[in-house]
């Protein structure tokens, strides 16, 4: 039952009130001065309060602004007499919800204080929501300002209709953006549909896209919707914009404007009502200078931009992810993971993560794969220290005073064994890519007993 405090001195309008309130289904608690009023209001920390302006020793406004204090968010209704109004109104800018003038009409009373109850209610019920998304969004993207900007940006825009561009590296969790994007949004009943523009043929994005009546060209033995029909009423994502054709340019800015398709073969359009999101990995603004996507089409779905920063930008959500991922992997896997040794979490934390999150996660998975316990250690992420090497031709991603400093002996000598690998046992050259000099890594190999691999 909601329960009302009754501020007023004069104790038949509390017992008024009281009659009325209790005959309408709330429950009611009175104070007759300020300082009780402030202690009920603490003690019992009702859903509304009536108040009245004329009160001794402290007078409503000032009792009012001590209530708000407690919860920014209570409603308190004035009762007011006639000449207090401009009082009143002063006190509604102050923050109070509403005023009644005395003596009450029983149903504008009621009605006032149901209707600011439901408005707490409401108001509540928004952050409660906001918090949980906040939470969810957070354990998906990280903790870093970088991240906490984007949930911002995220929720900012989700509820609206604006066409949206995604733009970030490959892995940075542009697809995870945009559905998220659609889940709080007013279509998230409603389709969600992804279309990778650079997996589909030039010849056939048009009729992908919008869609074929029967007979339209050779093989069209029966009308097929595009993705836009299918996706009518929710959303669509546009993977790898850049790649689209001038001509597809063209025929989708018509599709954003009018709202409308025409089906290849068919002389009248379809209705459609999709929101577009576009995602890129590249900066698409420099492909309009460069005269690669038409200005008018990036302004027409750009209403909105997105940047995603790479994982390297943001140190800090590295350790939070991996753990995440070690949570996930090890279920998957069905082995009791417990955490990442310090020395293999500064590894991660060194790497330049090219694949940023999704490479995250695909090495962490692994590692778990490798780990003969509950902890992954830097001989589980060997791999990761080879695949570099490889991949860049000429030294391992760490210099070897930073390996010293965070791995194992087995990792610094493997480390060793890279280098004289790559550079055919030439020991200076092995000596630059580690970035130390010739007499200790001859220092080394002695120390590692691996003078025997070296031609």
């Amino acid at each position: 039952m909601n329960k009302v405090l009754i501020i007023d001195d004069e104790e038949l309008i509390r017992q008024l009130f009281a009659d009325i309130l209790k005959a309408n289904g709330f429950s009611t608690i009175e104070a007759s001065n300020g300082q009780d009023a402030i202690e009920t209001f603490r003690k019992q920390r009702p859903v509304a309060v009536t108040l009245d302006l004329k009160m001794p020793y402290m007078n409503g406004a000032e009792i009012m602004l001590e209530l708000k204090k407690i919860d920014p968010d209570i409603p308190v209704i004035i009762v007011t007499a006639f000449g207090d109004i401009p009082t009143a109104v002063e006190s509604i800018k102050l923050g109070a919800y509403d005023f009644i003038v005395k003596p009450p009409k029983t149903d504008r009373l009621v009605f006032t204080l149901k209707r600011a109850i439901e408005k707490l209610e409401l108001e509540r019920s928004v952050k409660r929501l906001n918090n949980a998304v906040d939470t969810s969004l957070e354990w998906s993207l990280g903790w870093s300002e970088g991240m906490k900007k984007i949930i911002e940006q995220v929720k900012q825009v989700a509820w609206s209709d604006f066409s949206i561009i995604i733009q970030g590296e490959t892995g940075t969790g542009k697809t995870f953006i945009a559905r998220t994007i659609h889940n709080l949004s007013k279509r998230a009943d409603k389709p969600f549909i992804t279309v990778d523009i650079s997996v589909i043929p030039e010849t056939l994005v048009e009729s992908e896209l919008f869609g074929y009546e029967k007979g339209a060209f050779t093989g069209a033995d029966k009308k097929r919707p595009g993705f836009f029909e299918i996706a009518n009423g929710g959303t669509i994502l546009i993977d790898e914009m850049e790649n689209m054709s001038p001509y597809v340019q063209s025929k989708l800015l018509s599709v954003a404007e009018e709202k409308k398709i025409y089906p290849l073969g068919s002389s009248r359009p379809v209705d459609v009502d999709v929101r577009i999101i576009a995602a890129t990995n590249t900066d698409i603004r420099k492909n309009v200078i460069e005269k690669k996507f038409r200005e008018d089409l990036f302004y027409r779905l750009g209403e909105f931009i997105i940047t995603l920063p790479a994982l390297r930008e943001r140190v800090l959500d590295i350790p939070f992810l991996a753990q995440k991922f070690l949570s996930e992997a090890g279920e998957e896997l069905n082995k009791n993971m417990r955490e990442i040794s310090e020395e293999a979490l500064n590894l991660l934390m060194r790497d330049s993560w090219r694949g940023n999150v999704r490479e995250l996660k695909n090495v962490i998975r692994r590692a778990v794969l490798l780990s003969e316990d509950s902890v992954i250690r830097p001989e589980n992420l060997e791999f990761l220290l080879e695949e570099r090497a490889d991949n860049e031709g000429a030294s391992p991603m760490l210099s070897l005073k930073e390996i010293s400093s965070l791995a194992s002996r087995d990792v610094e000598a493997k480390a060793i064994r890279q280098a004289l690998a790559l550079t055919k046992g030439n020991k200076s050259k092995a000596a630059l890519t580690l970035r130390i000099d010739y007499k200790t890594l001859l220092t080394k190999i002695k120390e590692y007993n691996i003078m025997e691999i070296i031609p």
